[in-house]
């Protein structure tokens, strides 16, 4: 009898539990092998050319936020750490190949930051964003210091000044 009782009771157990992991809303699909979506590999990074302000046609993320370069920056290499890097997040490479639309793909690389991680570049330098640009299409990080440029579809840095309509300057 005891025997019968462990036989039925695994039995629920084993039932309950095929039941708990079949269904549609647990988060890895319907049974068909799929892995949840957050082990799932980052997407490979997205940029793109938009008008922007004076500047013209400049590249910006898939988001649609305006990238920059660093004059501190040096061809293949990051300079830009700690305090910055808060300010100006590297623009991440992203798993696989950059998805580009019109921006040259050779005008595009990766460069190795200090910390492992790969950041995307344009003419080998660095892309950052601004952290004080908040909308897309805005580009309040052109010239601050000095240092920080938008970037043409042809990978050139533009140094035009934010115009009189604003300080451009995110402060």
């Amino acid at each position: 009898m005891k025997r019968l009782g462990s036989v039925i009771a695994a039995s629920v157990l084993g039932l309950a539990g095929l039941t708990a992991c079949g269904g549609n809303d647990s988060g890895y699909g319907s049974g068909s092998g799929s892995a949840p979506a957050a082990s799932a590999a980052p997407a490979a990074t997205k940029l793109t050319v938009a008008e922007v302000g004076d500047y013209g046609k400049i590249v910006v993320d898939g988001k649609g936020r305006t990238v920059y370069v660093f004059d501190k920056d040096t061809s293949g290499t990051s300079n830009c750490s700690g305090d910055c890097l808060a300010k100006w997040p590297a623009v991440a490479a992203g798993a696989g190949t950059p998805q580009l639309d019109g921006i040259d793909a050779s005008l595009v690389s990766t460069v190795n930051r200090s910390d492992g991680t790969k950041q995307l570049a344009i003419k080998g330098m660095p892309l950052y964003l601004f952290a004080s640009d908040s909308q897309p299409g805005e580009a309040k990080g052109q010239a601050v210091g000095g240092v920080w440029w938008v970037v043409g579809a042809d990978g050139q840095k533009i140094t035009t000044k934010p115009g009189a309509s604003g300080n451009g300057y995110g402060y």
